[in-house]
């Protein structure tokens, strides 16, 4: 029998096609938007930024990448997992955070970490585990944020923080009683089995809080990512003479303005962030046109940038695919 050829995951057509198709469904997100405020006026303001805001800014998403990339690894390693090398993880994240996946990030990984051993099952742990690791850096610190906000800033709408403050803590206390009937709640008819594994994602960032000093770099490393990110942000606000909001403020209108991560949106979320964060920093009192001026510069540096070395790293992935699939076909 004729061996079975090998599809190639990322032909040079696919991604032309993905590159365009989040292209314009980015710059339709934000060609929107600056008419509403006078396409005029936007080009001219975007003629003249404060460049050194935007070099700033650069740093800031080197930092959350980097981070990324350790909590990826930490994610990969625990609980007898794999062992990523450094390039092999930092290809597998920035490709994962670009237009590459039009299923998102995630699909990348679970490919990528069957490859490297794992078992389908432990594969999907690690993938649910890796979006959950997220939240439980981003949430807790949302929630601190809008607290502040309420204090301190209590003309800011509390259509905005009340979410952040009585979301978290429910979701916490449903999510501890669940880990407790977790094998009852397999059995429930539709809705079980996703639940349940929902549930065993869960007890991965559980390990990594009840093993600090061995596995602490998956919070370190996570909390960078956001903080390297929101700091993007901050500076592009900078670099168009937006007058940032305190960092209370920023952290929750950043959060409200995702809804879901990057790695788990189709096309690193093109057209959705762009429609959605300038709107959210509108809420923290920002004018609209500076808003959306920042919120184009941060998704050229946090989405179109990054392309440059995840495309250097797609032969490291289309590596992985053809090993992967050569297992499959023995």
């Amino acid at each position: 029998m004729a061996p079975r050829r090998q599809r190639n995951l990322w032909p040079a057509h696919r991604l032309v096609i993905l590159v365009c198709v989040a292209a314009v469904l980015a710059a339709g997100a934000l060609f929107g938007l600056a008419w509403t405020v006078g396409i005029q006026n936007a080009l001219t303001r975007l003629a003249h930024p404060h460049w050194q805001w935007l070099v700033v800014a650069v740093g800031g998403e080197m930092v959350a990448y980097a981070g990324y990339t350790v909590a990826y690894r930490e994610v990969a390693r625990v609980d007898h997992g794999a062992e990523l090398e450094v390039p092999k993880a930092a290809a597998l994240v920035a490709a994962g955070f670009g237009v590459f996946v039009h299923g998102g990030g995630f699909a990348l990984d679970r490919t990528a970490l069957q490859r490297a051993g794992l078992s389908k099952t432990e594969t999907r742990r690690r993938v649910l585990g890796l979006g959950m690791l997220e939240y439980a850096v981003l949430a807790p610190a949302t929630l601190a944020a809008a607290i502040v906000v309420v204090i301190w800033h209590p003309t800011i709408s509390a259509s905005l923080t009340l979410p952040w403050i009585i979301g978290p803590p429910i979701g916490a206390v449903l999510a501890v009683v669940a880990l407790q009937f977790k094998a009852r709640i397999r059995s429930w008819p539709l809705i079980g089995k996703p639940i349940f594994h929902g549930l065993e994602a869960l007890e991965l960032v559980v390990l990594f809080a009840r093993m600090p000093r061995r596995h602490g770099f998956a919070f370190v490393g996570t909390l960078a990512y956001w903080a390297g990110d929101i700091f993007c942000l901050w500076a592009t606000l900078q670099a168009f003479s937006a007058q940032p909001p305190p960092v209370a403020q920023l952290v929750v209108g950043y959060a409200t303005g995702y809804a879901l991560s990057r790695r788990a949106l189709p096309l690193g979320g093109a057209g959705v962030v762009e429609a959605l964060l300038p709107y959210s920093l509108g809420w923290l009192k920002i004018d609209l046109l500076p808003a959306l001026l920042a919120v184009f510069a941060y998704r050229l540096i946090n989405l179109w940038l990054p392309m440059v070395p995840a495309l250097a790293g797609l032969p490291t992935l289309r590596r992985l695919q053809q090993q992967h699939l050569a297992d499959a076909s023995s």
